[in-house]
């Protein structure tokens, strides 16, 4: 299958079932469920769709992990902030939110990161 078949799929699959679920629960009245599982769907579809970032020959660790992370910041970042999930109300939760953010990016990178040179060298 073509990579741009891939990225679609890995994109929309998530994003059109959890978009399905989170109109099913706001339509049920659950506003807060129905909220959370919209955002999920937007997380989940940015990060299927550009993981394959990484799988692009010629671009430096460097430039795969800045195109990511540029791209979760005008896709997660605003789903989280939109979610409800934070206090928006104040400074502190804008700080939180955005801490929040970053803690799990870097933290996430990192493991996969691990993961995946342990995994290259035992492969060598």
């Amino acid at each position: 299958m073509r990579t741009i078949w891939k990225v679609l799929l890995a994109t929309a699959l998530p994003l059109l079932v959890m978009t399905a679920i989170g109109l099913a629960l706001l339509a049920q009245g659950d506003e807060t469920g129905g909220r959370g599982t919209l955002v999920t769907g937007v997380i989940v579809a940015a990060l299927g769709g550009s993981s394959f970032i990484y799988r692009i020959d010629g671009w430096s660790l460097r430039k795969q992990s800045v195109a990511h992370f540029a791209i979760m910041l005008v896709t997660v970042l605003p789903a989280l902030l939109l979610s409800g999930w934070f206090n928006l109300s104040s400074m502190t939760g804008w700080w939180v939110a955005i801490t929040v953010f970053v803690l799990w990016g870097a933290g996430l990178w990192a493991v996969f990161y691990l993961v995946f040179t342990i995994g290259e060298r035992r492969r060598k």
